[in-house]
């Protein structure tokens, strides 16, 4: 039975390479940019990311393997734009032409395509160091002559090289780790636990692993000479290991202590659902902070510990907003932790006075006490900041965003009557892997996000963010809570697991309301034991960084693998 299943396989996809052999190599490479898409959200088709990379190697050998950066970068443009195609709902319009937003929209998917055009070179040059260009059918034939070991071990370069330009991506230019490939997976529960180990990125490797794996079996699956076993051989090994980490992630899932815990925290979180375009308008300001209000009262109902509002909620410290603030928060003694723009003043010498400004949280106690400020660390580039600007000075009116400074520091925020930490995390800060894990101490309750997403409408930046978010909760095992403008305003529990989500009475994530929580807190007396990924970093990330560089040099000359040629 297993034989014949094997078969039937094989004759799949050789009948499925042979009608890609008919298509252009642009449209096949086209085709694996928009696969992958389809396993991020809105879609969450996440088993096509499993293939993609297969036909995105597909289309280079269809191209005879003259064109690999030119055609990865194809498919990265044709992923990246379909993916982020959200930015085109930014409110700024010239004539009534999103100008501004389209300009950002293509510039910013060009450069993130770079990454996979330079993955598909790196691949290429490294299964054909030399000579890499000729038919179709000569190199499938080079390719099945090529020993098993070296076909293994191309494979898991692939991957490794897969998540060392992710490495990159995450941090150049001030970061952009939006959409990471292992992110697609993240309603497959006991696979994505191996993120507490290796991050985000060891799922993407396994993907990506297993996808060269499968596009090697495909090629082997067109040679009649090829036995059954000897060509799903090649795709044993990532499945073994894929089959160990999903029974691996399976018993943690299985095994844990959820709800061990009697200490919870009642949490109110306030979703206003308020139009950017309302937030940027001051004669707006009076209805923003009304509406804030009512559904506040609304939230009091259930008499909550904690009350909360997103980022730059607030629309202005003035005297009569403060004293209604304080007026709710000392009659429901509750404590309240709300997003707004904070000011500090600058001296320099021989100038006059400046400020300072900062995307904050505050903490305000039952007794209506200011506490603590939180100060965003991790700026968004041309959204909050830009850069170059002392050098470029007429950026500042291609871009009409203030410019805001960055904190210099993680603030605990930590409540009593019951007690409580929590570490906030402002905007796209919780899409950052390896900024993540200085919030996460040992003695922290729960993380919470703070964001505003009404900029992109009802687009998919709401779905992708809190899926990139979801691996912050894996990472380093602990909960995470986000409050955000227009949504996702959810819970997600320290196994990546959406245990509540807002919905209006319409169904809608974006509508205004309030979502009730119950927040698990740590039993009194332990703290949590650190992950190995939260104790140790981005390990896994650099060794494949690091190998993907030192691989990457000698490809570039032509000496790798020469002991590896086959004989001609």
């Amino acid at each position: 039975m297993r034989l014949k299943t094997g078969e039937a396989i094989c004759r799949g996809l050789n009948k499925f390479s042979l009608y890609l052999r008919g298509k252009g190599p642009e449209l096949v490479s086209g085709l694996g940019g928009f696969l992958l898409t389809l396993s991020f959200p809105n879609w969450d088709i996440a088993g096509l990311a499993w293939v993609a990379p297969a036909f995105i190697l597909s289309a280079v050998l269809l191209d005879g393997g003259r064109r690999p950066f030119r055609l990865g970068f194809i498919a990265g443009l044709v992923h990246f734009l379909s993916s982020l195609s959200w930015l085109l709902l930014i409110p700024y319009r010239w004539q009534g032409i999103p100008l501004g937003p389209a300009v950002g929209w293509l510039a910013l998917s060009a450069y993130v395509a770079l990454y996979l055009g330079a993955w598909l070179w790196l691949a290429w040059r490294f299964l054909f160091p030399v000579e890499s260009s000729g038919a179709v059918g000569a190199l499938a034939a080079r390719l099945t002559n090529f020993s098993w070991l070296r076909r293994s071990v191309w494979a898991v370069f692939c991957g490794a090289a897969w998540v060392g330009l992710e490495m990159i991506r995450a941090r150049l230019l001030g970061g952009f780790p939006w959409i990471l490939l292992g992110t697609s997976q993240h309603t497959m529960l006991p696979i994505i636990q191996i993120s507490s180990w290796t991050g985000v990125y060891g799922v993407s490797f396994l993907v990506v692993w297993f996808s060269a794996s499968l596009f090697s079996c495909s090629i082997l699956c067109g040679n009649s000479r090829r036995g059954v076993r000897l060509v799903l051989g090649e795709i044993a090994f990532p499945v073994l290991v894929m089959a160990l980490v999903y029974q691996t992630g399976y018993r943690v899932i299985m095994h844990s202590r959820q709800g061990a815990s009697s200490r919870i925290l009642k949490a109110a979180l306030v979703q206003p659902g308020i139009p950017q375009e309302f937030i940027w308008n001051e004669n707006e300001t009076t209805n923003r902070f009304n509406k804030l209000m009512e559904l506040s009262v609304q939230a009091m109902a259930a008499s909550p510990d904690l009350l909360v509002w997103p980022e730059a909620a607030m629309p202005a410290f003035t005297r009569e907003n403060m004293d209604a603030i304080r007026s709710l928060i000392v009659t429901n003694r509750v404590w309240m932790i709300f997003g707004a723009d904070d000011a500090e003043p600058r001296q320099q010498p021989g100038k006059k006075e400046e400020y300072d400004f900062y995307n904050a949280a505050f903490l305000f106690a039952p007794s209506g006490d200011f506490v603590a400020t939180y100060r965003k660390r991790r700026l968004v580039m041309f959204g909050e900041y830009i850069p170059w600007s002392d050098w470029l000075p007429f950026l500042k009116w291609i871009v009409p965003i203030g410019n805001f400074a960055a904190g210099s520091r993680v603030v605990p925020f930590s409540l009593d009557h019951p007690e409580a930490r929590t570490a906030v995390l402002i905007c796209f800060e919780d899409v950052f892997p390896h900024h993540t894990g200085a919030y996460a101490t040992a003695d922290m309750d729960f993380l919470l996000n703070l964001t505003n997403d009404g900029w992109f409408g009802k687009g998919a930046a709401q779905r992708q963010q809190a899926v990139g978010a979801l691996f912050r909760s894996v990472e380093n095992r602990i909960p995470l809570i986000r409050c955000t403008n227009n949504g996702l305003t959810c819970w997600i529990d320290e196994f990546g697991r959406m245990r509540e989500i807002f919905r209006a009475r319409s169904g809608s994530i974006f509508d205004p309301g309030v979502l009730q929580l119950q927040i698990p807190l740590l039993p009194a007396g332990p703290k949590r034991v650190p992950t190995f990924y939260n104790a140790h970093g981005d390990w896994f990330g650099w060794i494949c960084a690091g190998v993907t560089g030192f691989f990457g040099l000698f490809i570039s000359r032509g000496k790798l693998l020469s002991a590896f040629r086959p004989a001609h």
